[in-house]
C-alpha cells in the first residue's frame, strides 16, 4: 500500500516506521522545515534548545521500533538514566528529590511529615494496580463500544471516576507531598483535579524503570528516528505544507493529500500526526464529517497551552537539577485559572529544564542551555499575547532570578520565547493547545477521538489527540495502534512477544544491568 503520514512529531514516525517495516510504500509529509513537530530544536548563538518534550519513559517503547527494524536503539541514538527524575521546590523553601530510591522517598516524606509514609506506601499500591490494568491497553485500539464494555469492570474498580488528586489526596495529608504525587497529568496537558486517576500510573511508571535522556537532546532521538525510517525505505520530505486531504466521492474514502504547491499525493490510507481539530476541521472538507463535524470538534474540552523562554547563560549553575518543578504559592486555584477561567495569573509554577546538567554539549563550554515553561490557558481566554507576553517574560525571570538563579538577568546571552499563538499559528494546534485534547475520563479511550476515523474508513491518527494521548509512550503507542490496524496482525507477531501486555518484562536487562 502507499500511505502518506502528516507530520513528523513522535507519533508520526512511529507509525511510519512500522508501516513501512511491514512493506507499505510511506511518505511522511511534515510542514517544518525539520522533522519532530513539537519536538523541533532551536540552535542559537552556539546553544541547542529541544522545543519539547524532555522526558522520556518507557524507554523499550523506543527500543521495540528499532527492534522491529532489525536495528539497534544504542547504533543510532544514546538514552542515559537521569537521577533525580525532578527536584521539586516549594515556596517555604523546602525541596523534594524526587527519583526511585524508596528510602530516600521515605525519608522526605517523614520530613514533610511523619505519618503520611503509608499514605505514600497505599498510593505507590494504587498506583502499581492501576499500571498493571492501564499499561496493558496503551497499544490497543477503543474503536468500538464493545471495546470499552470490556474494561469498564477493571476501570469501576480502581476508581477511574477519582482524578489523580483526588487519589493522592486520599492517601496523603500534607499539601505539598500532595502535590509532589499529582503534578505529572500537567507533563501530559491534563488539570490534575480532572484528570483521570488512571494516569497514576505514571508514578508506578517511573518508579520501576525511570527517566530518561537522549543524549544530544530529544532532537536526537528525532533524528535517530528519521534515520531508521529511511534506513528501511521510507521517505520524508520537508517544508511540505498540506492544504487538503483528498477523499474519492465514489467510496468516501481518503484518496491522498493536496498539497500547499497545488501538488496531490495518491495513498491507499492516509495517516494524521497533526492536531485532531486541525485535520477534521481544516483539512477535510464538512461534507465528508458526518460524525466529526466542527461543533463536535469545538465542543471538546483542550489541554492548556504553555508559555516558554528558551535562554543560555554564560555561567553555570550546578545547584540545578536536569528537571526541576518550582511550585508556586497556590495549586488548585492556579490550576482553576488555567482550566476553568483561562484567565492568565500572575502568580505561576514553573518546570525548568537544564539540559546541560547531563550533556554539556548542548552549550558553550562554561555555559548551561534553558528553558522555563508555565502552563497558561489556552486561546479560550481573552489573554493577549502580543501586549502581554514580555511583561509575562519579565516576571518570569525575576521570579527565578530571586529566589534561585542570582544575577540571572545578567548572564542571559540569548533568548526566544514561544506562546499559545506559536502552537496555533505554527504548529497548527486548536486553540493553542499544546497537547489537543484534555485527558479527563470522558475524553479517554472510546470517548476519544479514534485512531481510525469514523467518517473516512481509511483515515487514521497517531499523536496526542487521540487514544491513548500525550506524552511520549502515549504517542508512539498510537503510532502502533495505527500500523497493527492497517497492517493487521501480523506486524504484532514480529514485536516481541508480549511486550504490549507483559510490560513487566525485564527492561530489559540491558538497561539495568
Amino acid at each position: 500500500m502507499r500511505i502518506v503520514v502528516l507530520g513528523s512529531g513522535f507519533g508520526g514516525l512511529a507509525a511510519a516506521i512500522r508501516l513501512q517495516a511491514q512493506g507499505h510504500e510511506v511518505t511522511i509529509v511534515e510542514q517544518r522545515d525539520q522533522a519532530g513537530g513539537r519536538a523541533y530544536v532551536y540552535r542559537q548563538d552556539g546553544f541547542t534548545f529541544d522545543g519539547g518534550p524532555t522526558i522520556i519513559t518507557a524507554p523499550w517503547l523506543i527500543d521495540d521500533l528499532f527492534d522491529l527494524a532489525g536495528k539497534k536503539t544504542a547504533d543510532y541514538v544514546q538514552i542515559v538514566p537521569i537521577d533525580p527524575f525532578y527536584r521539586i521546590r516549594f515556596e517555604d523553601g523546602s525541596v523534594f528529590t524526587y527519583n526511585s530510591d524508596r528510602e530516600n522517598l521515605l525519608r522526605q516524606i517523614r520530613e514533610f511529615r511523619a505519618g503520611d509514609e503509608k499514605g505514600y506506601l497505599d498510593f505507590l499500591k494504587a498506583s502499581e494496580a492501576v499500571f498493571d490494568s492501564g499499561m496493558a491497553l496503551i497499544d490497543k485500539p477503543f474503536g468500538t463500544i464493545g471495546s470499552m464494555a470490556k474494561v469498564l469492570p477493571d476501570l469501576v474498580k480502581l476508581r477511574a471516576d477519582r482524578s489523580v488528586a483526588g487519589l493522592a489526596n486520599k492517601h496523603l495529608k500534607d499539601e505539598r507531598l500532595r502535590q509532589v504525587f499529582s503534578f505529572h497529568p500537567l507533563l501530559v496537558g491534563g488539570n490534575p483535579f480532572q484528570t483521570t486517576s488512571i494516569y497514576a500510573l505514571i508514578h508506578h511508571l517511573e518508579q520501576k524503570w525511570g527517566v530518561w535522556f537522549a543524549m544530544g537532546g530529544t532532537g536526537a532521538l528525532v533524528q535517530a528516528f528519521v534515520k531508521l525510517f529511511e534506513d528501511i525505505g521510507g521517505t520524508i520530505r520537508l517544508s511540505t505544507p498540506v492544504s487538503e486531504i483528498t477523499v474519492d466521492d465514489r467510496t468516501g474514502k481518503a484518496s491522498g493529500v493536496r498539497l500547499a504547491n497545488g501538488e496531490a499525493l495518491s495513498a491507499d490510507a492516509v495517516v494524521s500526526n497533526g492536531d485532531v481539530a486541525f485535520t477534521y476541521k481544516k483539512l477535510i472538507a464538512p461534507k465528508y464529517r458526518k460524525k466529526w463535524t466542527d461543533a463536535r470538534v469545538d465542543g471538546l474540552d483542550y489541554s492548556m497551552s504553555l508559555f516558554v523562554i528558551y535562554f543560555g547563560t554564560d555561567k553555570k549553575y550546578d545547584d540545578i537539577a536536569h528537571h526541576e518543578i518550582l511550585m508556586g504559592p497556590r495549586y488548585r486555584g492556579l490550576l482553576d485559572d488555567i482550566f476553568k477561567t483561562k484567565t492568565l495569573s500572575k502568580d505561576f509554577s514553573l518546570y525548568l529544564h537544564r539540559p546541560t546538567a547531563t550533556d554539556q554539549s548542548l552549550a558553550p563550554e562554561g555555559c548551561d542551555s534553558w528553558y522555563v515553561l508555565s502552563p497558561v490557558p489556552h486561546l479560550g481566554g481573552d489573554t493577549d499575547w502580543a501586549t502581554q507576553g514580555q511583561a509575562y517574560r519579565d516576571a518570569i525571570i525575576q521570579y527565578l532570578e530571586d529566589r534561585y538563579m542570582p544575577e540571572l538577568s545578567k548572564h542571559i546571552v540569548t533568548e526566544m520565547r514561544i506562546d499559545p499563538i506559536h502552537f496555533r499559528d505554527t504548529l497548527s494546534s486548536h486553540l493553542g493547545s499544546a497537547f489537543s485534547v484534555q485527558p479527563t475520563l470522558f475524553q479517554s479511550a472510546y470517548f476519544r477521538p479514534h485512531n481510525k476515523s469514523e467518517d473516512i474508513p481509511n483515515l487514521y491518527f497517531a499523536g496526542a489527540g487521540t487514544h491513548p494521548g500525550a506524552g511520549l509512550p502515549g504517542v508512539i503507542s498510537s503510532g502502533k495502534i495505527v500500523a497493527d490496524l492497517i497492517g493487521g496482525a501480523q506486524d504484532a507477531s514480529r514485536v516481541r512477544a508480549g511486550r504490549g501486555a507483559d510490560v513487566a518484562a525485564p527492561m530489559r536487562e540491558a538497561r539495568t544491568a
